[in-house]
């Protein structure tokens, strides 16, 4: 059996690294369910305090991966998520390399929709990345994106955990205006955002410092070979250098998508039919699809 951690959620099997601490897989013996929980050991004051902030999230959205619930026990603490077992979108492009446009077009709908409602609490996310936006594992059907790890992000106006002269956010995904030490504002978020959807289609990483000089250079460049205008319009509304010059909003730009779905090809007979595979794994030994699973004691003769 498992680490019981405060009486209450059971350490499965670990199954990656957060910003801040360890993610397993646990069973919750309350809600007789499987969750993520992110482990924290209370050792490092900075980071528990990230922690803290994190865990006080509270996002109610389908395409938001938010912290549910906390507790500390010991020298820990944890907070509990949904367990979401498709992968990031960094494994779907191990798996296939380049997405189909209007695939592209569905994921990034569902992120800005999720990226609307962390704005609408004031929040900057700071570290939207391929590995920190989750999939559902929805097999052939329709994907189903999650937005998670929010170790970094803030409320604007609250106190920055940084020196105002350090970087934060993950290099490649990096606004122009967070290297120059601005404040986090929401047009950061829209920024990576537009390099996500650009890793998405041309399935590898973008370059973000020559992207930049190239619009500043030359002004907004055509679109790629491989990517329809119209999706190109709604990637540079999103990945111009200036701030002021990108989209309003998440919700701007999702309205601007919708329009240019419109005008996407319909899909091939022959094109490859995307799946999103369960990356967890198989439960340990000692548990079941109804949590652990207890050997019965045999009864004196």
């Amino acid at each position: 059996m498992g680490e019981i951690f405060a009486g209450r959620y059971e350490l499965v099997d670990p199954i990656g690294r957060g910003g801040v601490g360890a993610v397993w897989r646990a069973w919750d013996h309350r809600r007789r369910r499987y969750v993520a929980a992110k482990v924290l050991l209370q050792s490092d004051a900075h980071s528990l305090l990230r922690f803290v902030r994190e865990q006080a999230l509270r996002i109610d959205h389908p395409h938001v991966l938010a912290p549910a619930s906390w507790a500390a026990d010991d020298d820990k603490v944890l907070f509990t998520m949904d367990l979401v077992g498709g992968g990031s979108l960094a494994h779907l492009i191990g798996d296939y390399g380049p997405l189909p446009p209007r695939f592209v077009a569905q994921l990034l709908d569902q992120l800005l929709s999720g990226l609307s409602a962390v704005h609408a609490e004031g929040v900057v996310h700071r570290d939207i990345k391929p590995a920190n936006i989750l999939l559902e594992a929805t097999g052939t059907r329709r994907p189903h994106l999650r937005l998670s790890d929010f170790g970094i992000a803030m409320r604007k106006g609250d106190p920055r955990l940084t020196a105002t002269d350090l970087v934060v956010g993950t290099p490649g995904y990096i606004a122009p205006e967070q290297s120059a030490y601005d404040e986090p504002d929401f047009p950061a978020d829209l920024f990576a955002t537009g390099l996500v959807a650009l890793y998405l289609l041309e399935g590898a990483k973008p370059d973000a410092q020559a992207l930049t000089e190239l619009f500043r250079a030359h002004g907004t460049p055509h679109a790629p070979r491989t990517i329809p205008e119209p999706l190109w319009q709604v990637l540079t509304g999103l990945l111009q250098p200036e701030p002021h010059a990108r989209f309003r909003s998440a919700t701007g730009a999702r309205k601007a998508l919708a329009e240019a779905v419109l005008l996407l090809p319909e899909p091939g007979v022959d094109d490859e039919l995307i799946e999103v595979f369960d990356q967890l794994g198989p439960l340990p030994e000692a548990f079941g699809p109804d949590g652990p699973i207890r050997v019965p004691t045999s009864s004196p003769d």
